[in-house]
Parts: structure tokens; sequence; C-alpha cells
């Protein structure tokens, strides 16, 4: 199942913004924040450079919001070292997809962003 088309407008354009401010222009040679949209899953991600061939950009999950429609919730997942999503218990599930991405930018544990 899809987002809904109106709350697809609503998250991208949070996440524009965003990405724009955790990789201001000045660095974006270096680091991009970038997103995704699959069904109902948001993935943001890291894109770097990669080391042997800098003209190849490489990408690192850094988190995933899925959407729940019947509730019209949203919940964080994580990342382990091994590439599997895992829910993040510090916030519950909830409506309001600012609240999951302020956490994500906050990164009280390092599990986001390392």
């Amino acid at each position: 199942m899809s987002l809904p088309e109106n709350i697809r407008v609503k998250i991208e354009n949070s996440l524009r913004n965003f990405c724009d401010t955790m990789a201001p222009p000045e660095v974006r040679h270096q680091l991009r924040i970038v997103f995704a949209i699959k069904g109902n899953a948001v993935t943001l991600l890291e894109e770097r450079p990669y080391f042997r061939d800098p003209s190849r950009w490489t990408q690192t999950n850094v988190a995933r919001f899925r959407f729940v429609a019947g509730r019209q919730e949203w919940t964080l997942y994580y990342r382990d070292r091994n590439n599997r999503w895992h829910i993040y218990t510090l916030v519950k599930p909830t409506k309001s997809f600012a609240a999951l991405l302020d956490e994500v930018r906050r990164d009280p544990t390092g599990i986001f962003w390392g």
C-alpha cells in the first residue's frame, strides 16, 4: 500500500527541508542526505563519494519511517550493522512525522548518525 497523495506531498516537503539543513550546499560535494519512498515506507539515506572512485556515490541507510494507514501513525526504525531494520523504542508510534524526524535529527543515542 502506498502513501496517500496528500500525506506523501507533506512528507516530501518536510524531508527536502530536512535534507537541505543536514547537508548544506558547501558540503554536498562530500555528503548528501536523500530519501526514498516505497509503498508506506520512507527511508532516509546518507550518500558519500566512494573512496576508490569518487565519481561514484555510495548510500547508507540512516532511518526508516513506516506509515500505518489504519491508525494514521508513523513508526521509526533504525538499522543494525547487518542492515536489518528494528523498531526504535525510545519514541512511540505517532501521528506526527515531524516528531520522528526531529528525533532522528537530535539522535540522542547516536544510533542514526553514529
